[in-house]
């Protein structure tokens, strides 16, 4: 054969090799992240990729057409500063009309990525849609902010969204707190009782006492005795609880129990805080739990550390 005819046939298979490597990329081009990072490339979903309804809340900064913008999205350390931020649709513009859900239209949570700090928030809404309250975050590091709202809209689902808040300062490295199941705050002592399941619901309880003696005038919080948040350690998926019963129905007592219905989306370690008032205040206890591999297995009982909150 001679050097032209040889070059042709190399030509020819080479381009049919390129074709059939395009094609094999084309049918096994990546599934949707699934592990909480947002994604900004858009592509053609098929049946076979999972939706975004498979992941927890507070993974994604959009979901269902809305998205978290963070105006501010830097902070300084032991520093009060407003955050200010707009739940936007998908024109783009500012949302001004929501479902109010345990007496506010929308809760904030503010929490560092090994879960020292926590902060839950109410900020204020402007004719514009532009929301802020200010803060003071002392520990400078990674945060994590949490929008949990339901538009007003026909159909309309509650939303969590999350994205990223950097707090400048020296910055030192803190581990996530030991598990324990009783926490204490301001000579108040709160235990828990029922275990975290992944995969299936379970109840949660959570006892107050207070120099020892049961807790037993709770005031109403965000329309309950109790607004409990649990967020998995790791990437902070935040988990929707709800609270058992509510005051004034005639069967819910304003303490010393205060119980949850909660289900783990995943084996793994979760961070539980607990906001409860009494006496006109609003404290914060805080506990780390592991999943168990049935709801009636017990955890164990550890003595609590000294908390950020």
């Amino acid at each position: 054969m001679n050097t032209a005819g040889k070059i042709g046939l190399f030509s020819a298979a080479l381009a049919t090799t390129f074709t059939a490597a395009y094609t094999l990329g084309a049918a096994t081009e990546p599934l949707t992240d699934r592990t909480g990072n947002a994604q900004h490339a858009s592509h053609t979903e098929t049946s076979a990729a999972p939706t975004t309804g498979d992941l927890p809340g507070g993974l994604q900064v959009s979901q269902d057409g809305y998205t978290l913008d963070v105006q501010t999205p830097r902070l300084t350390a032991g520093q009060e500063a407003p955050l200010r931020f707009a739940i936007k649709d998908d024109n783009g513009k500012a949302v001004t009309d929501y479902t109010r859900a345990h007496d506010e239209e929308l809760h904030l949570i503010v929490a560092s990525r090994e879960l020292n700090t926590f902060r839950h928030l109410h900020p204020t809404r402007a004719a514009d849609g532009t929301w802020s309250t200010p803060v003071n975050l002392l520990a400078a590091g990674d945060y994590r902010v949490f929008a949990d709202f339901t538009p007003a809209k026909k159909d309309a689902t509650a939303l969590t969204l999350g994205t990223d808040l950097a707090v400048a300062g020296a910055y030192q490295p803190r581990a996530l707190p030991a598990q324990q199941t009783t926490s204490e705050v301001d000579g108040y002592t709160v235990s828990l009782d029922g275990n975290l399941a992944a995969g299936k619901m379970s109840n949660l309880t959570l006892n107050v006492t207070k120099y020892g003696k049961p807790v037993t005038d709770l005031e109403p919080y965000l329309g309950a005795y109790g607004h409990l948040v649990a967020l998995r350690a790791g990437d902070l998926a935040y988990l929707h609880v709800h609270p058992e019963g509510e005051p004034g129905d005639g069967a819910t007592k304003p303490g010393p129990a205060v119980s949850f219905m909660a289900t783990a989306p995943t084996n793994g370690t979760y961070r539980l805080f607990l906001d409860f008032k009494h006496q006109g205040t609003v404290r914060t206890a805080a506990f780390t739990v592991p999943t168990s591999a049935t709801a009636g297995q017990d955890n164990g009982t550890h003595t609590d550390h000294s908390q950020g909150h």
